[in-house]
Parts: C-alpha cells; structure tokens; sequence
C-alpha cells in the first residue's frame, strides 16, 4: 500500500500503535492524536507541539521570509492554544540550498522573533542543514493552567459547537495571492494577514479553559475536517448548521460565490472551534472580548451532519486538507 493511499491521518493511526508498542509511560497525558502531546512532571503539565512548513506545499514565492518566520511559529502556537496552555520555548530546524541568501535567512528569523515577542517565547535552539528546497520545522514547549488542559477527545452529546472569531478569511488569502487578484489596500492587507499572519488564539483557548469548556480544536485542516477528527476522538456525532457559520464581511463581499467553502473546508483560521453546555459558552461570552459563534450541536451518533438554513442536508465536494490526498 501506498502513503497515497492511506492518507495522512491513516498513516498518523498505524504510526501510533507502532510506537505503542514500547509502552506507555505513566506521566503521559495525551499522546499522538491531539494538537499537542501533554506529560506531567512533578507539580507541572508540559506540552509539546512540532509542525513543518515545506517550499511549493504549504507555500510559495508570494510569502516573504519574515511572513513564513511569523507562520511558522504562529501554527505551532495555535496548538498550544487548542490545548489552552502557554508557550514558553521553540526550537527551529530549518533546510535550506546553499545557494539561499543570507539577508532572507535573517528576514525568516526577524519573522519569527516578531511573534516570539508578542507572546512571550524564547526561540532556544535548533538545527541548520542544507536540503533541494526550504523546509521550516519548529518545535514549542508549552505549560499548562492548573485548571487543566483542553483536548479534544471529551466532547459529550448535548454540547453546542462553537467557534472564536472569523472563518474563511485565510483561504480567501491564499486565493488573492495564488491568482493575483486585486483589491483595495485595506483588503488586501487584511487577506495576506489572515493567511500568512495568522494570530494564535493563546488567551482564548486559556479562557476556554478556566470556564470549564470540554474539548476543544484548531481550525487548521478546515472547520469540516477539524469537526470530524474532533468528532472521532470523542466517539461522537456533530449537527453542523451552515448558515451560523461565521464569515468575514470582507470575505463575503470579495468571493461571494466561494466565503462559505472557504469557511467550512478552507482551513488555516488558527481559530478555536469547542464544546460546552450552554451555560458555559455564556459564561466565556461573559467575559470574552472576541466574537463566539455557535454553530451546531453534539449528538450521539457517529459524523457530521451539514444542514442548511431551512434544516435540509448540506453536501460538499471537499471536506477539508488531507496530505496525500490531494492527488499528489
């Protein structure tokens, strides 16, 4: 069988059990399978995320180097956001040819110390080496709130499913950049921020967390697919009503044939998508100054359901990102 054939979250389960079998240590407390790994150790919970950037799949020559330094470091946080913890380390394993200029080299670093600073991370370490085209591995330990942590394998039916913030908005970025589209000033600086200057949802997911939300996710395959592994850990179902999707105006008045597939299969938000009792979401919205959208439901039987305004089934061509399976 083919990697191609498997797919990516296929590949990510037979991994698992392979590792499994060496055992598993007691001070584990969410391994492979969330958006981060969580341990114990003494009075502390650590967590730890990795996520790679690679040259002609995850971007292209429309990023600069200080924009891919800054999503580099930005996706690995959204996952320590997810889990409602604080990142606090990074390491940087970077390949690239030799024949790479020095100044966008220091350009991708200057990108990466910008939002190391704006959340307080410290960039320790990593590796250098040389390969055929640019590879950007990052690597972030985290801590956990003594409240807990947010995985998400705990969603129960009866929850609501809600969102922070926008959708759609990164996807609808990539597209002006891909096709070279243009816009007025002002929406052109807001797509090419959502898409490669993603800001992690890091106060938010530890929001979620002292109100008691149950589990939670980034919104980074897509909302669709993210439901879905969020569904699947939790062994449950999920109603998803298309039409309280949140989508940026801007977004709806640039594309407003495609907002909603880029909201529901886009991906690449970085924004949180939970679930909690009703009580609990209005307990955050209490104290949130960031929008909350709730769009759906948690129900007992397994997948998601899409249905539209007038309660019938919403079909889609896509579902979201898979590596592998996107006919590569």
């Amino acid at each position: 069988m083919k990697v191609s054939e498997l797919g990516e979250f296929g590949l990510i389960e037979l991994l698992s059990e392979v590792v499994a079998e060496g055992g598993k240590d007691p001070q584990i407390v969410v391994g492979i399978g969330d958006d981060a790994a969580v341990w114990r150790d003494g009075d502390s919970t650590l967590l730890a995320t990795t996520d790679t950037l690679v040259q002609g799949v995850h971007f292209t020559a429309e990023s600069t180097w200080r924009e891919l330094g800054w999503k580099a470091v930005a996706i690995n946080l959204s996952d320590i956001a997810a889990m409602g913890g604080l990142p606090r380390y990074a390491l940087v394993s970077l390949s690239l040819p030799g024949d790479t200029e020095v100044e966008d080299v220091t350009q991708l670093y200057q990108g990466m110390a910008e939002i190391a600073k704006q959340f307080k991370v410290a960039v320790v370490g990593g590796n250098i080496s040389s390969a055929p085209l640019v590879m950007i591995t990052m690597a972030v330990i985290g801590q956990g709130q003594t409240e807990g942590i947010l995985t998400r394998s705990v969603a129960v039916p009866g929850d609501l499913i809600a969102v922070t913030g926008y959708l759609g908005s990164s996807a609808a970025g990539l597209r002006m950049l891909t096709d070279h589209l243009q816009f007025d000033p002002e929406t052109v600086a807001f797509f090419r921020r959502a898409h490669l200057q993603p800001q992690p949802r890091i106060a938010e997911g530890q929001l979620l967390v002292r109100k008691g939300v149950r589990a939670t996710i980034d919104i980074s395959d897509g909302l669709v697919a993210d439901l879905g592994h969020l569904c699947k850990a939790s062994k449950v179902g999920a109603i998803l009503k298309v039409d309280q999707v949140p989508i940026h105006p801007k977004v709806r008045a640039a594309f407003p044939q495609e907002s909603l597939d880029f909201a529901l299969t886009g991906g690449e938000d970085y924004e949180l998508l939970f679930t909690a009792g009703e009580e609990v979401i209005k307990n955050v919205r209490t104290l949130a100054d960031f929008p909350i959208t709730v769009i759906g439901k948690i129900t007992q039987e397994g997948g998601v359901t899409l249905l539209d305004k007038e309660g019938k089934p919403f079909s889609l061509d896509k579902k979201g990102w898979e590596h592998f399976k996107q006919g590569d």
